[in-house]
């Protein structure tokens, strides 16, 4: 330092760039889960031992050791408040049953139809997805103006929950995202939820683009795989909570069966199961992030069976297809 003033000044920017860090360190632990933070506070304590024998052993001034023990012991607070944390009831629950939500079509005040979807994040937008023809379906004469979907309200009591009605058009166009690739019209949407649509205290779990990642790990024909959503409209009304039925990969996944943008699954569905979220559970650790143990491999979207069946002889095929869940990207993308 060439004189006392920017010494001062030096300090002065230190002590700034501290307080920026003292803030960062509670967001961060925030964003963990319980178990990281466990792992994150004996890490912690391993690394401040370290740290301390390598202070003692230099040549340094009381003051110094006195302000390390003061910021360590300041941390410890940090992490141990933290830790007491009171669970909440979303907690306890997968999170993938935090993914999805009812949908409700509606032409004016008249129910016609009901579907499940789930939320997608992409940076700050938040997104739902479900197929195309829950939106418009020209085979079915369905055209809704609207939909409603479900919301919990309170993380520790899944019990308080809303219906959030959204418009799919506006001055007459349509608001949802829809896209085509070379087999034709694929069915599935996604229109965005804005924030002032969201009730207050709003309690969800979204999938992002780092669930679509494979991770080194193989996907291939017959892997299990989960399909949350609501057939038949059924799901747990006292906690409004979506069920899942398990499934198989039944198709070369990777491979677009007969052209089109889709995979086969082997799983009982039923009526309402339409836009449901199709996964698989990672083999490996997965991160910290809420949703981060299922990998969305696609989206479900209707039951497939043969014209040709005899309807008094043959059993249906029990066969589904899901929609590549890749195409959320483009169906995301600013």
């Amino acid at each position: 330092m060439k004189n006392l003033q920017e010494a001062t000044e030096r300090i002065c920017e230190l002590k700034g760039s501290m307080v920026a860090l003292d803030a960062l360190l509670p967001a961060m632990i925030d964003g963990l889960s319980p178990s990281a933070r466990a792992r994150l506070m004996e890490s912690f304590d391993a690394h401040t031992e370290a740290a301390r024998t390598v202070l003692i052993h230099s040549d340094i001034s009381d003051l110094v050791l006195a302000a390390f023990e003061r910021d360590v012991a300041r941390h410890r607070v940090v992490l141990q408040r933290h830790q007491r944390r009171t669970p909440t009831q979303s907690d306890a629950v997968e999170s993938l049953l935090l993914t999805a939500t009812p949908i409700t079509t509606f032409a004016a005040s008249g129910v016609l139809t009901s579907a499940s979807g789930f939320f997608f994040r992409r940076g700050e937008r938040l997104f739902l997805i479900s197929n195309r023809h829950v939106f418009s379906d020209a085979a079915s004469s369905h055209f809704p103006d609207r939909i409603e979907i479900g919301l919990h309200t309170d993380a520790r009591d899944l019990t308080q929950y809303t219906m959030v009605s959204l418009p799919i058009y506006r001055n007459g166009l349509s608001q949802w995202r829809e896209a085509t690739d070379t087999g034709g019209v694929v069915d599935v949407a996604a229109i965005e939820v804005p924030d002032s649509c969201l009730p207050s205290g709003a309690t969800l779990q979204a999938f992002d683009d780092s669930h679509l990642e494979a991770r080194g790990e193989d996907v291939a024909i017959g892997d299990p795989l989960t399909i949350a959503g609501f057939p038949l409209g059924f799901h747990d009304t006292v906690h409004h909570l979506a069920v899942a039925r398990s499934a198989s990969i039944a198709s070369a996944y990777g491979i677009r069966f007969q052209r089109q943008g889709c995979f086969l699954t082997d799983a009982r569905t039923h009526r309402g199961s339409s836009g449901s979220p199709v996964v698989r559970r990672r083999l490996q650790d997965p991160s910290d992030a809420p949703s981060s143990p299922w990998q969305l491999l696609g989206i479900h979207s209707t039951r497939m069976d043969m014209r040709s069946r005899d309807l008094n002889q043959d059993e249906s095929l029990g066969l589904n297809c899901a929609w590549y869940a890749d195409v959320l990207l483009t169906l995301t993308a600013s």
